[in-house]
């Protein structure tokens, strides 16, 4: 940073630069910050006069990712399953099979082999395979959980970078923090595209992110009115195919396979020079993860109304919590990380401003 600082040839590829520039040395509070500021365009690597063969061998963006993959074990909560940062191929194989197996297991012992088998209609339908109590109370607890883990690992992160709650609270930070992250303005790397899958400028990158990230608020918000129509209304699933909760789950899902499979795809052809060292496992498991849970969910939805339905359902339930389960200790926390540093950038600029 302090080379790159004398430098500022690469200003204007993303938000670090600018940030870069607001200081004159890095400690480790501001480091952990730039590096979560990094969207991994990777424009700078192929830009900087410094890079390998140079004796200086500057490579920003690997620098940058191994320090976020440091600062999401450091910050993670419960303390005790950082560990998994470490192990993510391993951890997701595990995460999908082992919850998916379980369930399968739960089901053929409280249910019978019939209920994975056989067709259940009329309105016993989801809940003829997994009773209706077992399928709410353990996500809704999980889903505490979970959501608990990350805002704690977002506060940690906040107070380490020097953020204070009243600076969160106010617009300055919120508003203009959300507003770059539904766009992934810095996944534009300055207006030309990220240099991904290679030193060639491309806006695939970005728009198979706007995929993945909008299809997956899509199911959340499917699954969101679906709570309400069972839980206010007393309508339970499974819905018409015309219905909110799987017009909305439908198109989620769908953007879910484009994105996944895309990224997946430029993640094979993707230069490793600029990647951080592990962090291919956690991308990759996450990708897995979302496109296995988008496909048993569709493939659920087209066979609902089959002999295989029961099976699917214990299938796609067991992968769902595989998911929930790794979310605070997989890729998913990059989220969580960057949106406080976005906001943390945002802090920064209205202060420049006002001087």
């Amino acid at each position: 940073m302090t080379v790159c600082n004398a430098c500022r040839y690469c200003e204007g590829f993303c938000a670090v630069f600018p940030a870069m520039e607001r200081r004159l040395t890095f400690s480790d509070p501001d480091l952990k910050y730039l590096a979560n500021l990094c969207h991994n365009c990777r424009g700078c690597y192929y830009a900087c006069q410094y890079a390998p063969p140079h004796e200086f061998a500057l490579n920003v963006p690997k620098a940058l990712g191994e320090l976020r993959l440091e600062t999401w074990r450091e910050f993670a909560w419960p303390r005790f399953f950082r560990g998994l940062f470490r192990h993510g191929g391993p951890t997701v194989w595990l995460a999908a099979a082992v919850p998916a197996a379980i369930v399968l297991l739960l089901v053929l012992v409280f249910q019978g082999p019939g209920a994975l088998i056989h067709l259940q209609a009329g309105r016993a339908g989801f809940y003829g395979v997994i009773p209706y109590k077992l399928m709410v109370v353990p996500f809704s607890g999980l889903g505490l959980l979970v959501l608990a883990a990350l805002l704690v690992e977002f506060a940690r992160f906040w107070r380490e970078t020097g953020g204070r709650l009243a600076e969160l609270a106010g617009p300055g930070a919120l508003l203009p923090a959300i507003w770059d992250a539904l766009r992934l303005k810095y996944l534009d790397g300055g207006g030309h595209g990220c240099n991904y899958p290679d030193d060639r400028f491309s806006h695939n990158r970005r728009w198979l992110h706007h995929f993945v990230f909008y299809g997956f608020l899509l199911c959340f918000l499917s699954t969101t009115v679906a709570a309400i129509l069972e839980h206010l209304l007393g309508r339970r699933a499974p819905y018409r195919f015309l219905s909110w909760p799987v017009v909305l789950g439908t198109m989620g899902g769908l953007s879910l396979l484009v994105g996944t499979g895309g990224l997946l795809y430029l993640k094979g052809k993707m230069d490793p020079r600029p990647a951080a060292s592990g962090a291919s496992e956690l991308d990759v498991g996450f990708l897995v993860m979302l496109f296995l849970t988008s496909l048993t969910g569709l493939l659920l939805l087209i066979l609902r109304q089959t002999p295989v339905m029961g099976l699917l359902l214990a299938v796609h339930v067991g992968i769902v919590a595989g998911l929930f389960i790794t979310l605070p200790y997989g890729k998913f926390v990059h989220a969580v990380y960057r949106f406080a540093a976005l906001a943390r950038n945002a802090v920064e600029r209205s202060r420049e401003e006002d001087h």
